[in-house]
């Protein structure tokens, strides 16, 4: 078993290993580095991490042909669409996820952005509430579903109030807060502080964290997602999700 001091020590060294440019080219958030302006960027991040699960070929592939279907000008899609555009989103499925949830979440992201606000606006606006990323994926997901979606597309939007793990949440959050010294996360969103995001759990990070003892809960949620944040914080408390790279790379890349 790892002292603190050399648990630190190996996920440090795990994290510059695996948080890199050529970590991009096998991962979904390859699909919003294709966008250099702001908005493109955090909307393409947020539809291709809606859909990140399974494999990552698989997302990409999907995240791809929906940036196909967009123009590849998300922003600019959206302001402008007509309701002829959205037929072609008819055809569009990516495992649980089909074509009426797909045109609900661009019809929603179409009236934020024509209302003036951005993704950033309404996650910061919960965020400041408490400072709590719980509280601002809640605030987030009650603003985004508050267009009477279907009723099968509500658990695509986690709902953390449930103890939800919220994962594809916060990986987005991760890709839009944290900087981009590494040339991997975006850091594009001022007003939410990395110190306090929340790590993306999914299989692969609740297999790592449980086998370096960073989590004893058996379920993969919400609580559990903040006890393993809360270990991390003890190494870096300014940064703790950096670590995501180094759990995750761990599970996938074993040594």
């Amino acid at each position: 078993m790892y002292t603190p001091e050399k648990l630190k020590f190996y996920l440090d060294q795990l994290a510059e290993r695996y948080e890199c440019p050529a970590f991009i080219e096998k991962d979904p958030i390859q699909i919003p580095h294709r966008f250099r302006r702001k908005e493109d960027i955090e909307i393409a991040a947020f539809l291709t991490a809606t859909i990140a699960w399974g494999q990552r070929a698989n997302t990409i592939k999907s995240a791809s042909r929906l940036m196909e279907l967009l123009d590849h000008s998300p922003h600019d899609f959206l302001l402008n669409a007509t309701a002829n555009d959205w037929r072609k989103f008819h055809d569009f499925n990516y495992r649980t996820f089909q074509n009426i949830d797909c045109i609900y979440f661009l019809k929603a992201l179409k009236t934020i952005y024509q209302s003036g606000n951005s993704l950033e606006d309404i996650f910061t606006a919960g965020y400041k509430q408490r400072s709590s990323i719980a509280d601002a994926i809640i605030y987030f997901r009650n603003w985004f579903l508050s267009f009477n979606p279907p009723l099968r597309t509500i658990k695509h939007i986690a709902d953390v109030g449930k103890n939800a793990t919220a994962k594809r949440l916060n990986m987005f959050l991760r890709w839009m807060v944290r900087s981009n010294d590494k040339g991997v996360d975006f850091g594009i969103w001022k007003n939410i502080p990395p110190s306090a995001l929340i790590i993306p759990m999914d299989v692969h990070v609740s297999a790592s964290a449980r086998k370096l003892g960073l989590v004893n809960r058996k379920s993969i949620d919400w609580k559990a997602a903040e006890e393993v944040t809360h270990h991390l914080r003890q190494f870096d408390p300014m940064d703790p999700v950096k670590y995501d790279f180094a759990l995750f790379g761990m599970s996938t890349n074993p040594q």
